[in-house]
């Protein structure tokens, strides 16, 4: 399972970053754990210390913070090619949970593989921390969808940002793809309540921007629903000039 594991990474470094042929045999070298977990199965429970991070091959995961009452947040989605706790190398114990959204395929890193490769490869070291700053540039917009944008705009910007960050690692088709999501934790990824998520997308449907047939997300208007949004994409820097 090495070579599907390293292809994703690479699939995704090299959609916005530069690596030349040494440092991608370097990635290729990385020992990676391979492991399935099926939907719904935390991968890194806040407070623990992982020694390793986790690549993501197949499916879908999400960060979340659950309050004292129960009340959960989706914090982030996160798509083939991410590392999404890549920040553990750093902060030593995690401040929140990483859950499998669907099944996945897996992939786990030691940390001291890690630190090696960014000692001897300082061109994927900056693409790493370049895709660190391209996190967080997500985590801002996620913050503003949730406080500063009606439900429906929400929505539309979620759904374009996806369907952009799936294309670039070759996910999409026909201007459509797969999320395999409840309404429910739409809701928790939007800080709506579910009946407020039933209602925004029978809206989006009926103006004939979208259709969603159980998993599948076929967005019909995309202009229209960027318009809707006020999405810009600069915030995801696809292009290594941005």
């Amino acid at each position: 399972m090495m070579a599907p594991l390293t292809t994703a990474l690479l699939t995704k470094l090299t959609a916005s970053n530069v690596l030349d042929g040494e440092d991608i045999q370097a990635i290729q070298r990385l020992p990676i754990r391979f492991r399935e977990l099926d939907a719904r199965q935390i991968i890194v429970a806040d407070g623990e210390r992982p020694a390793e991070c986790c690549l993501l091959a197949e499916g879908f995961t999400f960060r979340s913070k659950t309050t004292f009452d129960g009340l959960r947040q989706i914090l982030s989605l996160h798509v083939p090619g991410e590392i999404p706790d890549l920040q553990s190398l750093h902060l030593k114990v995690m401040d929140h949970d990483l859950v499998t959204l669907t099944p996945c395929e897996l992939g786990f890193i030691p940390h001291d593989a890690l630190r090696q490769l960014n000692r001897e490869r300082p061109n994927v070291a900056s693409a790493l921390w370049r895709e660190t700053l391209i996190d967080a540039a997500i985590f801002r917009e996620w913050i503003v969808n949730v406080g500063r944008r009606s439900a429906t705009a929400r929505m539309a910007h979620f759904l374009i940002e996806l369907f952009r960050r799936l294309e670039a690692v070759g996910r999409t088709r026909d201007g459509g793809f797969e999320l395999p999501i409840t309404q429910v934790e739409l809701a928790d990824c939007l800080g709506i309540s579910t009946v407020h998520v039933n209602r925004v997308l029978q809206d989006l449907r009926k103006e004939g921007l979208l259709t969603v047939n159980r998993a599948n997300f076929h967005l019909l208007e995309r202009k229209k629903l960027e318009q809707l949004a006020g999405f810009d994409p600069t915030y995801l820097h696809q292009h290594p000039d941005l």
